[in-house]
């Protein structure tokens, strides 16, 4: 594979795993968000020392809450996408490997890599011929 081509793959998965993040954590900081302003209005009318806070305080506790989702949520989405890259590259991985050992030949990184453009040039063929 040149170089070039797999700087774009690389961007191409950096920028997909970004936008995962960006998306998951956004849903993650508003189901967060929501539940602390349940949890401080909660708060506000059952007890009354809570009551006599400030306003910007407990904005602070809300935002507290929305922050959490929002690392939290992103991390998770994060460490599941790289769950699955791991997974489907592992599997990749185990095709070329029988596939050359059938070919009689020594299933290093380089053959793999070789495997690999070969393998997407005759797709892109398959592709381009329907």
């Amino acid at each position: 594979m040149s170089m070039a081509t797999e700087r774009a793959r690389r961007d191409e998965a950096v920028n997909r795993a970004y936008m995962i993040q960006v998306v998951e954590g956004s849903k993650s900081a508003a189901k967060m968000g929501a539940f602390g302003l349940g949890v401080i209005t909660l708060a506000h009318y059952t007890w009354p020392t809570f009551r006599c806070q400030t306003l910007p305080f407990k904005a602070f506790l809300v935002t507290v809450f929305a922050t959490t989702g929002l690392v939290i949520g992103a991390d998770n989405a994060l460490l599941s996408h790289e769950a699955e890259l791991r997974r489907s590259e592992q599997a990749i991985r185990r095709l070329a490997v029988m596939e050359l050992s059938r070919q009689g030949l020594v299933p290093t990184e380089t053959a793999i890599a070789r495997w690999r453009d070969e393998r997407a040039r005759q797709e892109q063929a398959t592709l381009v011929k329907t």
